[in-house]
């Protein structure tokens, strides 16, 4: 995006000098001066931003000269820039290092923002503009592109009420105001839920099952928490998750589950029961209002599902063996306990603990034996190779760069010929300031400047265990397939190359974001990768064939759960955006009526329950959570167009890069598809891999 020059007095130069957003960055490959910018900065910046890009947006719309793509679409593409680079530092700190400043900042700004969007959307001159445009598109000699982003400039404005009457747009303003504010106390709710949890744990003998890299996490939280000589469990993933699969203690299994469980619906002032029925409910009102019967009908407008019942088919679908499946895998569960000498019946804290139980079993298979293989160093370099033997690039640590947090580290991106392609950021470790889960961001987009490609800067930010003493973060299988997921979000930022950031990189449909990620997973898994990049942290030596035969023999193991509680969150997520009329019971009354009808067994739950469900009430997917395994039937059908040539085919990668990741959103999905593989993708590889065929 072109930069604006604002400083016009000698007062506005001092404060520039002072504010770092307000003024080119002096660092190297233009990335954010992190070492410069307080949280102090954020609200002026924020403030000349809006300033800066309200003049603009009056500027272009009161143009007296006809309306072209030149002096209206780009010149709407290139305005806001300054507001654009202070928007991407905030969100990306508020996600990963946030504070209390930044977070009553993070609640004031959100409906100032919310009403911002509403000023562009809602100007009547301006979309006069774009619409008499629009009309005449056919006509204009535009590039492919160029039409892709007037589209995308039109339907914005239409879509958001542009062409509703002056007291319908006053009610969506109102409307856009409240969900701005709701979506963010719902995602601060669960941080601090989160955050305010421990489980402390007095005696080692209530830690039987544990490994000891486990229990020295433990440990070393404990410490930090001011509980010396004990051991405190959290509820961030890498802390719960491996508790309940070993903990033999079920009581403590229970209590840290229970914790987990009801997050942010404590009935507490974090309570998120009513803010999320007032989302669902706000969500109806404001698609009824656009034309749509319900959310779910707005949102997959734009989407490669195209509608609700697309959707549902292919939830339906797997649903049927996915639920067979689980129900199997529940009474070997409960024959596990029994045979065990317990005479209780399973809960859902019971099943990692006898799951795994029965894989060593039957597998002869433990994570504990495999997590030596899988160093965070060593995954990572993992990814790094498969990209470069995939598309020729190469990852050169920097070690002079600012970041935003001492274990943040740099990694500059280059061709096959030491050409620059862009800035790639990794924060890895859990924090109290950091939300769970995993992504992928931008502290800028690329773009296209006068035949100039501007390189992005990329984040990929996890929540790994961290190292623990003279030993290095391991991970779990799980948690190198995140790995390898998130990087393959880092590529499609990276390789991005288009003319315009709007359409770059990750700028496509929720259910088409998701391939260049899932695609990543078959190369961790796949046993020659493996032997790569799966060396013991200690000796050096490469994963085991045997290891890797137990891997494969149990790759379908456990799938039924995995299915059904991915299904059920999507199935969940469905039913709060396919209301036709406001819901009037609660979010607990309504989450078990919608698990109910579902069929889901009693020994699972939603993977993400209501009250924590941060995807779809303050993260972007809603009505869009089935886009994981929509994505799922495009990834394991463009891997087995590698298998069916070879892992790393030149050919078929090039074809890969050239017409998913370098192109954004400048065509429709279906299309960047077929361009690839030159057929729609089939769904028989995703049952296969599943175990669900």
């Amino acid at each position: 995006m072109i930069s604006t020059a604002f400083i016009v007095s000698c007062d506005e130069t001092k404060q520039a000098i002072q504010n770092p957003f307000l003024t080119t960055y002096d660092t190297p490959f233009g990335v954010p001066p992190f070492d410069q910018i307080k949280d102090e900065h954020f609200k002026p910046a924020y403030e000349e931003a809006l300033r800066q890009h309200t003049a603009e947006v009056d500027s272009i719309a009161g143009i007296t000269e006809d309306p072209t793509f030149e002096n209206t679409i780009l010149a709407l593409e290139n305005a806001g820039s300054l507001l654009t680079r202070v928007s991407y530092v905030f969100s990306n700190l508020n996600s990963s290092t946030t504070n209390p400043a930044i977070q009553a900042l993070d609640k004031e700004l959100a409906p100032k923002l919310a009403a911002h969007r509403d000023n562009i959307s809602l100007n009547a001159q301006l979309f006069s503009r774009v619409n008499r445009i629009w009309d005449k598109r056919e006509s204009l000699g535009l590039s492919s592109e160029q039409l892709m982003l007037l589209e995308r400039s039109y339907k914005s404005f239409v879509r958001n009420g542009a062409n509703l009457s002056d007291a319908d747009q006053a009610t969506l303003r109102d409307i856009n105001a409240q969900l701005a504010a709701l979506t963010t106390q719902f995602g601060q709710n669960v941080l601090t839920e989160t955050n305010a949890f421990e489980l402390i744990v007095a005696s080692d003998d209530s830690l039987a099952g544990l490994s000891d890299d486990l229990k020295a996490a433990a440990a070393e939280t404990a410490k930090a928490k001011g509980h010396d000589g004990k051991w405190v469990f959290t509820l961030s993933n890498s802390s719960v998750m491996p508790f309940l699969q070993y903990a033999a203690n079920r009581e403590l299994r229970k209590q840290l589950w229970d914790a987990y469980r009801s997050r942010a619906g404590n009935g507490n002032a974090q309570d998120n029961s009513e803010v999320l029925v007032e989302i669902a409910n706000l969500r109806l009102q404001k698609a009824n209002l656009l034309g749509y019967p319900t959310h779910a009908h707005y949102v997959l407008e734009e989407a490669m599902a195209e509608n609700p019942a697309n959707v549902k088919k292919l939830l339906d679908d797997l649903w049927k063996p996915a639920i067979a499946k689980a129900k199997a895998e529940a009474y070997d569960i409960q024959k596990e306990i029994e045979a065990s000498g317990k005479n209780f019946q399973a809960a859902p804290y019971d099943w990692r603990y006898y799951s795994e139980k029965i894989r060593q079993k039957r597998f002869s298979l433990s994570e504990e034996e495999l997590k030596p293989y899988f160093s965070l160093a060593g995954v990572r370099q993992g990814a790094f190779d498969v990209a470069n033997k995939l598309y020729g690039i190469t990852f050169k640590k920097l070690d002079s760069i600012p970041t935003y947090h001492p274990e943040v580290e740099v990694y500059e991106v280059l061709e096959a010929d030491g050409s620059h392609i862009g800035i790639f950021y990794v924060d890895y470790f859990p924090r109290e300031s950091k939300r769970p889960g995993a992504w992928m961001s931008s502290f800028r987009r690329q773009y296209t400047e006068n035949g100039d490609r501007k390189a992005p800067v990329i984040v990929n930010v996890c929540n790994f265990t961290k190292p623990v003493g003279d030993q290095p973060a391991l991970l779990t299988f799980d948690e190198a397939n995140t790995l390898f997921h998130e990087f393959g979000h880092a590529l499609h930022g990276l390789l991005s190359n288009v003319t315009y950031s709007g359409l770059s990189g990750t700028s496509v449909s929720r259910d088409f974001v998701e391939l260049p990620s899932q695609v990543m997973e078959n190369w961790a898994e796949d046993p020659t990768v493996l032997k790569a990049y799966a060396k013991h942290y200690q000796t050096g030596a490469a994963i085991p064939d045997e290891l890797i035969a137990k891997l494969e023999s149990a790759g379908t193991f456990g799938q039924g759960f995995a299915t059904v509680e991915y299904l059920a969150s999507s199935i969940l997520d469905f039913d709060y955006h396919t209301i036709t009329s406001p819901i009037t019971v609660s979010a607990q009354e309504f989450e078990k009526t919608s698990m109910a009808k579902a069929g889901l067994i009693d020994e699972i739950i939603p993977r993400h329950s209501s009250t924590y469900f941060q995807h779809i009430f303050s993260g972007g997917y809603s009505a869009g959570y089935y886009s994981y395994i929509w994505a799922e039937v495009l990834d394991a059908d463009a891997f087995a167009a590698f298998k069916e040539t070879s892992l790393y085919d030149q050919a078929t990668a090039s074809a890969f890069r050239k017409n998913v990741l370098e192109k954004g959103g400048t065509v429709k999905p279906a299309e960047l598809y077929r361009k690839f593989r030159g057929a729609d993708p089939n769904p028989i590889y995703l049952m296969k891999k599943r175990g669900l065929d």
